[in-house]
């Protein structure tokens, strides 16, 4: 790397940001310290595991969603907000959609994914992904309008029995209560298939206990305004909704498909185990971009846990070059799996570990809060639980 050297990592999720902090707190000598250029097309950075907090007002968005300007203030870090269009992987130069460029001798790439909702006939019109605050921010505000319909009952589809369905379903049945009529789809034989058994029963007897049902073996067929066509067994019934979210699938940016970088047959880079893109020895690519695998040559998903991980194999790796160490190659450690199933309750596997009900909600926000970015950001936020409940039971004195 030149004395002047640039690192542009695209995207501030999890891969992203993580790999900007802590190459900052590398011991750089004065002439061989990088300059670090983040880009994102947004100005706050998302924990996206406890985007569910939002859904009963568990958490505010200022806790799970802080601005990179706080996060980024005490580092030499330079955050760009913007949409990239253009990746010239030859010239080694970044353009933004508001046509200006960044230069670099280093990239990393960390889009992140997006789920995909033009599967289905009417799913683009009428489902609603929940991935982004954005995302998130649309779901309460439909939330408050059927709420203020006066309905006797409020239908919810959630498409997709995996992690996040099943997530938003539990926070969705706290929020609506015994209006809400709450149904789970999924095509396969069993919600939560790639989690743990303890998990998987943990979280059927919350689903049942929430009276959310699963439609199990089942696919959409089409979506109404009104209505969702659901297909078993080769049969296909349509039965009326209020609202459908969609939480299947993940699908890569337009702005890796574009790239002429080796890739698998869904698309992902190919990486060597340093995280270097094949062929390259400029570009590093991290998280839901990343054809990634564990020592056992098994597909690693597209988790925060996983983008978390390869954010300090990057940063090292990316440090090692520039000092002339040796790189390291990324070993995935599964640390467990945490699942929120609505309020007061969750469910905790990993490292020896099985917990559920009220002291595994309180341990996975205890582990959330030691991941939060900076550790300003995780004494404001650990601040404000412990003095919320007071002010909670404080107020009605003062009323």
């Amino acid at each position: 790397m030149s004395e002047k050297s640039r690192i542009c990592i695209i995207g501030g999720g999890f891969g992203g940001l993580y790999t900007a902090l802590r190459l900052a707190e590398f011991p750089w000598v004065a002439e061989q310290k990088p300059e670090i250029t983040l880009i994102d097309k947004s100005d706050r950075f998302l924990f996206s595991p406890l985007l569910y907090e939002l859904i009963t007002e568990e958490m505010q968005s200022w806790e799970i969603a802080p601005p990179f300007a706080e996060l980024l203030a005490n580092t030499d870090i330079i955050f760009r907000q913007g949409s990239v269009s253009k990746i010239d992987i030859e010239a080694k130069q970044v353009s933004l959609e508001d046509e200006t460029t960044i230069d670099y001798d280093k990239l990393v790439l960390s889009t992140g994914g997006k789920t995909p909702v033009d599967i289905v006939p009417g799913a683009k019109e009428h489902a609603l992904p929940f991935r982004t605050l954005n995302h998130a921010y649309r779901l309460q505000e439909e939330l408050r309008l059927l709420e203020e319909a006066n309905l006797d009952k409020i239908r919810v589809v959630v498409v997709g029995g995996g992690y996040s369905g099943v997530e938003l379903a539990c926070k969705l049945a706290d929020r609506l209560g015994e209006k809400g009529r709450i149904r789970i789809i999924d095509r396969g034989e069993q919600i939560l298939k790639d989690s743990s058994e303890f998990n998987r029963e943990t979280a059927i007897k919350a689903l049942e206990n929430n009276k959310i049902w699963q439609d199990l073996e089942t696919e959409v067929a089409k979506l109404e305004p009104d209505s969702i066509s659901l297909t078993y067994k080769g049969q296909t019934d349509t039965i009326p909704v209020d609202l459908v979210l969609w939480t299947v699938g993940n699908q890569v940016a337009g702005l890796i498909e574009d790239l002429s970088l080796a890739k698998s047959d869904k698309g992902l880079l190919k990486i060597e185990p340093t995280l270097l893109v094949e062929g390259r020895d400029d570009i590093y690519a991290l998280g839901d971009v990343a054809d990634c695998y564990d020592e056992h040559g098994n597909p690693l998903p597209a988790t925060a846990q996983v983008a978390f991980q390869q954010s300090d194999y990057c940063a090292w790796n990316l440090w090692a070059s520039a000092t002339n160490r040796p790189p390291l190659s990324f070993r995935y450690q599964p640390l467990g799996e945490m699942m929120t199933l609505g309020m007061d309750n969750a469910t905790i596997n990993g490292l020896g570990l099985k917990l559920d009900g009220p002291f595994a909600y309180i341990a996975r926000r205890l582990i959330y809060l030691y991941r939060l970015p900076t550790l300003k950001h995780q004494l404001t936020v650990g601040l404000n639980w412990i003095t919320q409940p007071i002010v909670e039971l404080l107020s009605p004195r003062f009323e």
